[in-house]
């Protein structure tokens, strides 16, 4: 037996299976822009031209970032500059894979969309609204740079999950 589900107004033929349901997800073409955006966003600032424009951005900065609840006067200009240069690299980039690209649009949809998105992708988006992740980057930056930066590794035991062999052939003999 087979039925028909509409998709729009073209029939899509299912056939009836008891114990099996089926469910048809359709998405708006906004959304699937979204996620078409959100995509490529993911490859650009996973891109190695990307990390370089952070990184030297941030390794002109870094020493002006303070680890204290005061915040200099310097920093705004800083974080002006920072938004004007990524994001606009970031719109530049996202132009060349999907003409007719509008920053704003996405920037909207990004609230509606929020935990939709990966925490790392957000978190760096969130570095160009939110002052306050703007500041912490740069903090975590300089104690990577100083060396300051949390050690994990008294923490780590390396365990052997191989037993010792006894067998004559790992004893060396001078």
């Amino acid at each position: 037996m087979y039925n028909f589900v509409y998709t729009g107004n073209v029939p899509v033929m299912m056939e009836n299976f008891e114990e099996e349901n089926f469910a048809v997800s359709i998405s708006s073409p906004s959304d699937a822009e979204f996620d078409t955006a959100v995509g490529y966003l993911e490859d650009i600032i996973m891109d190695d031209e990307f990390q370089l424009l952070q990184r030297t951005f941030m390794d002109k900065y870094y020493c002006e970032f303070e680890d204290t609840e005061e915040n200099k006067l310097v920093y705004t200009p800083i974080f002006n500059e920072y938004i004007s240069l990524v994001e606009k690299y970031i719109e530049e980039q996202l132009l060349e894979r999907m003409p007719g690209f509008n920053m704003t649009t996405f920037t909207a949809s990004l609230q509606l969309h929020k935990d939709e998105i990966a925490g790392d992708i957000f978190d760096m988006l969130l570095t160009f609204t939110d002052f306050l992740a703007f500041k912490e980057m740069f903090i975590d930056y300089r104690a990577e740079k100083e060396g300051r930066s949390l050690d994990l590794s008294g923490g780590l035991v390396v365990t052997s999950l191989c037993k010792p062999s006894s067998s004559p052939a790992h004893i060396l003999k001078h």
